[in-house]
């Protein structure tokens, strides 16, 4: 099944660890909208990923469904918001642990 990286891009330095309350919202209803990715299991892994210099989002998908996938990714409220952008690939290579 291919794999799927989605990288959110923040909009400012350190966006996880600065949320303004009408961020800290918006990021709790990103986090509602992949839940049923996470339900049906095709979400390996979701969360913030924090360096020194920087925050940003990171979720591993599996599925057959590419288009339906970007699709869901565009309804999702950071994006409709304008609060941040995805950035999508697909693994060429690689292994993803089993279900």
């Amino acid at each position: 099944m291919p794999t799927f990286v989605l990288r959110l891009i923040a909009p400012r330095p350190q966006f996880a660890q600065t949320l303004t309350d009408s961020e800290r919202e918006i990021m709790n209803r990103h986090a509602a909208h992949w839940r049923p990715y996470l339900e049906r299991g095709d979400m390996v892994v979701f969360g913030p990923v924090l360096t020194d210099e920087d925050s940003y989002g990171l979720a591993v998908v599996e599925t057959d469904d590419e288009q339906a996938l970007l699709e869901f990714a565009a309804q999702d409220p950071v994006v409709t918001t304008g609060t941040a952008a995805f950035e999508v690939g697909r693994m060429a290579a690689g292994h993803v642990r089993g279900r």
